[in-house]
């Protein structure tokens, strides 16, 4: 494998910014990277090859020429298949939408190519997002680069995948229920869920709207912190097709603001237990930050539960309630509500949201008057987990209660307890209830070599302050490594 694909990408901009690597050189690399490992992972859907050499010789062209290059230039990235990326297929996992090209950019997609990166492809997701591993009907399921018998999660496993094996070198994921952070610390790299609208998720599908706009947002994955920070400022900003977007300008603290930053860990929300692993990479995380300077305390945020419920309400129910109509033409005429709807031999819905879908529809569908009361004990919950956070602007927390899991797994014997499918996920799901930014940082290992991520929340539109400690986590617990499935390969 080439050593050039597994650079940071800061480094690897850098590197061209001072010629001393030539974009098509490296979008090459990154192609054959491509080749030889995607047959395995499965994590890309399609990929655009000739467009991304065409553009490492236009951005080898501009650099002779002494233009102004901007701070991804020739930087090759990739991008989850749910976001338009014009001639690209956008097909969010489902054949109910195969064969859709984007007609244009997602104003993200086109920051980026403004900052001159370059598109190798789009990446795999379940069927429309709705699940925290990938595997759909049109192109199967991602493999985990640690093992290719484990998921690398959902639903920007594909992407996680990409970036983890060096297919690419940081890309976009989105995230409504840990969809960014989980599939992070599934492969060992780090993400980033911002606050909704801080990057805008104009030209994403499912669209944010509704309910989702107040838990869905897109976001930056790479290798390192460094990366993401690169990423998140060229991303940002507000853009008229996001409805919670705000014209909040970049502002990074300044090392005596940093210090001051008090940060609060729990080790597990006391109703869903962590793996004991899980338990040591916290306890290391807080020891690692204590070490460079910050004031870490334990404590446990009150309205967890809460969160977690609500979360349910908004994600699970109400997602279910927006997707069943989609797979029944006579959805009129029959009551979209009620499970046997879907049938054995559908031929268009994959097993995975099946699954989900009907786990909506054991719920009790929510009215005008359920959805209302939902809303206003969100907004009144967030108020007062705010208020909370004024003593603890940072808090540090496991991302899952487990590290990947294999293909198909739906329970965990954890600490002798069971631990289900979506409660192992609820410490992602908080924040996304929430409205709180929060990242993804490699930590430690499980006994199986598995890799497990620790979670940095913030305050909503501090986005600086949670990469900021996420930098120090990282600089204090080592550096990223290369998947162990892939070591020697």
């Amino acid at each position: 494998m080439s050593d050039l694909t597994f650079l940071p990408a800061v480094v690897m901009a850098e590197q061209i910014r001072k010629k001393k690597l030539p974009p098509v050189e490296l979008v090459e690399a990154h192609l054959a990277q491509i080749e030889k490992l995607n047959p395995r992972l499965n994590a890309f859907v399609q990929v655009d090859a000739e467009r991304a050499r065409r553009a490492a010789e236009d951005a080898g062209i501009a650099i002779m020429q002494k233009k102004t290059l901007g701070p991804l230039h020739g930087v090759p990235v990739s991008v989850k298949s749910s976001i338009s990326v014009a001639g690209l297929r956008c097909e969010s996992g489902t054949r109910l939408r195969a064969g859709l090209v984007a007609a244009q950019n997602a104003p993200l997609v086109g920051r980026l190519k403004a900052a001159g990166a370059i598109i190798l492809g789009v990446t795999n997701t379940p069927e429309f997002l709705m699940a925290w591993e990938t595997d759909n009907l049109l192109y199967g399921r991602t493999n985990n680069p640690w093992d290719l018998e484990r998921t690398p999660g959902g639903s920007s496993g594909g992407e996680a995948a990409a970036i983890a094996a060096g297919m690419s070198a940081s890309g976009v994921g989105s995230d409504g229920g840990g969809s960014i952070r989980v599939p992070a610390h599934f492969t060992g790299i780090c993400g980033l869920k911002p606050t909704p609208g801080r990057i805008p998720a104009t030209g994403h599908f499912p669209e944010s709207a509704g309910p989702f706009a107040l838990i869905g947002v897109v976001g930056p994955m790479a290798r390192t912190v460094a990366d993401l920070k690169a990423l998140f400022e060229v991303m940002q900003g507000p853009d008229v097709g996001d409805t919670c977007a705000a014209p909040v300008p970049v502002r990074w603290p300044s090392e005596e603001e940093t210090r001051n930053l008090k940060i609060g860990y729990f080790e597990d929300d006391g109703r869903t237990p962590v793996t004991p692993e899980t338990r040591t990479a916290v306890r290391t995380a807080a020891e690692a930050l204590r070490s460079a300077g910050f004031q870490v305390e334990r404590f446990q945020p009150e309205g967890l539960e809460e969160a977690r419920r609500l979360w349910h309400k908004f994600f699970v129910v109400a997602g279910g309630m927006l997707l069943r109509p989609m797979f029944k033409r006579d959805m009129f005429k029959r009551d979209m509500f009620k499970q046997d709807m879907f049938k054995e031999g559908d031929a268009d819905l994959s097993p995975i949201l099946k699954q989900f879908l009907e786990w909506s529809a054991a719920e009790p569908a929510l009215t005008g008057r359920a959805l209302l009361d939902a809303w206003v004990r969100r907004d009144l919950l967030r108020a007062r987990f705010l208020a909370q956070m004024q003593q603890y602007p940072i808090l540090l927390c496991p991302a899952a209660a487990i590290p990947a899991f294999r293909h198909g797994e739906r329970n965990w014997q954890v600490e002798g307890k069971t631990v289900h499918y979506l409660d192992a996920w609820s410490y992602t799901e908080f924040f996304n209830l929430l409205g709180n930014p929060a990242a993804v940082v490699p930590v430690a290992h499980s006994p199986e070599g598995l890799p497990i991520g620790v979670q940095i929340v913030g305050r909503p539109w501090e986005e600086e302050e949670v990469l900021t400690v996420a930098a120090a986590l990282e600089k204090e617990c080592g550096a990223w490594k290369i998947p162990a499935g892939l070591r020697g390969k």
